[in-house]
């Protein structure tokens, strides 16, 4: 009989400590915030939330914070406070979550795709150029799977170009580039804190800037209780009251502002317990060949942010061709339930940026609202988005540096990577990329 799970042996990992995966980790000031805020009836107030956005924007190293019911809503409000809107183009890699680029959409804006870079897997600044045109009013940046992207030269394009830098640190919280959090080099930023992200808080997001312009535009699109505060800095015409300008209401719940001031005193301590786990897998995973990290290695004073969602890159010639996909069955079959082949589907393939006439009424998709071009064209192929999902897979998320948990993972990996080639004939996947796109 094999040794491998998949094809009758025992399981490397027999039982999951679903402590060491649970996030977030909840303690007792938690549950006093927010049944405070529950017995004090305040949960549409807001003087928690300007106390959580102060801090935050400490804790960022930047002058302004504005919190929002979610990080989609943070995004359209930074998309909206650069000028993103009727006539204008928002570049966005292809390989991200929807909601980096979808809220430009209803700001009347199209989306151009720009690739990503093999080794970050965040925005590659040369395709972010080749992407411009005189139509570009701003780039969103996404900080992928919490490693930060390359920001000087993409800063240097922007700046040459004109063009607003939004930055989404929802996958990165905390992360340093060169030293530096990231969050803080474009004109703004913006983040998810949603219960599955690093800093979690229930459901909120977070809009972040130092330019007070931002800020105060931000404001006027969804806060209405607060627009009397900027007509002294952002001029309002006359007869316009406080109404939103975006039609939107954006005041975040206080039981998740109340828990978010209780995440600001732990996250660092916790998150560097991560980094201590997560560490350590990954290099005892690199030493087997044909797997390699996605971690910052290549510039100094650079980490992951909280390590959201880890991946690893996979070769599929190390393994005789072995598809990645039944690299992950095989790996499931040992006990390591948190594996699959792939990440984000990238989005420039997505026909409703190509075929789809949102509301109605246009006659042609909502992509090409400026002409007859077909926006497809526009962001053109992205060979690196495009094979991405044959040579990334996920990982175990450790939340403890609890190493003898962890190494009955590795022990799971390295059985399988020992008996691959017990796994070829019952392979239906193999992959049409053979190999990685490019050289650790």
């Amino acid at each position: 009989m094999s040794k491998l799970a998949l094809l009758g042996g025992s399981k490397s990992v027999e039982k999951r400590n679903d402590a060491m995966f649970h996030w977030p980790i909840v303690n007792q000031e938690m549950r006093d915030a927010v049944m405070k805020v529950l017995e004090d009836g305040s949960m549409s107030g807001i003087e928690i939330t300007q106390e959580f956005e102060q801090k935050f924007a400490e804790w960022s190293g930047v002058k302004y914070a504005l919190a929002c019911p979610n990080g989609t809503d943070a995004l359209r409000e930074a998309m909206f406070a650069v000028g993103v809107g009727m006539n204008s183009e928002l570049i966005c890699p292809s390989v991200t979550y929807w909601a980096s680029c979808m809220p430009a959409i209803g700001l009347g804006a199209r989306v151009v795709f720009a690739d990503i870079e093999p080794d970050t897997l965040c925005l590659d600044p040369k395709s972010f150029e080749a992407h411009v045109t005189p139509r570009t009013k701003a780039v969103v940046v996404v900080h992928y799977l919490a490693h930060p992207a390359d920001m000087d030269p993409i800063m240097e394009i922007a700046r040459r170009h004109g063009i607003k830098v939004i930055e989404d640190v929802s996958h990165a919280h905390g992360a340093l580039y060169k030293g530096r959090k990231v969050g803080t080099f474009g004109d703004v930023a913006a983040c998810s804190m949603m219960s599955g992200k690093s800093f979690a808080v229930g459901e909120a997001g977070m809009l972040y800037t130092n330019d007070r312009n931002v800020y105060e535009k931000a404001i006027t699109f969804g806060h209405y209780e607060r627009i009397h505060t900027v007509e002294n800095h952002l001029p309002l015409p006359e007869g316009v009251g406080y109404l939103p300008w975006g039609g939107c209401k954006h005041r975040t719940n206080q039981m998740c502002s109340a828990l978010g001031l209780c995440q600001l005193k732990k996250y660092d301590a916790e998150t560097a317990e991560i980094h201590a786990a997560m560490s350590y897998f990954t290099d005892q995973l690199a030493r087997i060949p044909g797997l390699y990290r996605h971690y910052p290695s290549k510039w100094k004073n650079s980490t992951k942010g909280g390590w959201y969602c880890p991946h690893m890159f996979y070769d599929t010639s190390k393994f005789g061709g072995l598809s990645l996909q039944r690299f992950c069955e095989a790996l499931r079959a040992e006990g390591v339930d948190d594996t699959w082949a792939g990440c984000n589907t990238p989005l420039h393939r997505s026909t409703l940026f190509s075929k789809v006439d949102i509301f109605g009424g246009l006659g042609r998709p909502t992509a090409n609202l400026f002409d007859d071009s077909d926006a497809r064209e526009q962001s053109g192929s992205l060979p690196i988005s495009e094979r991405v999902n044959n040579v990334l897979f996920a990982l175990p998320s450790f939340k403890h540096d609890w190493r003898e948990e962890i190494d009955q993972y590795l022990a799971a990996y390295v059985k399988v990577a020992e008996n691959y080639q017990e796994l070829l004939p019952g392979d239906n996947h193999r992959d049409e990329v053979q190999g990685l796109f490019f050289a650790f």
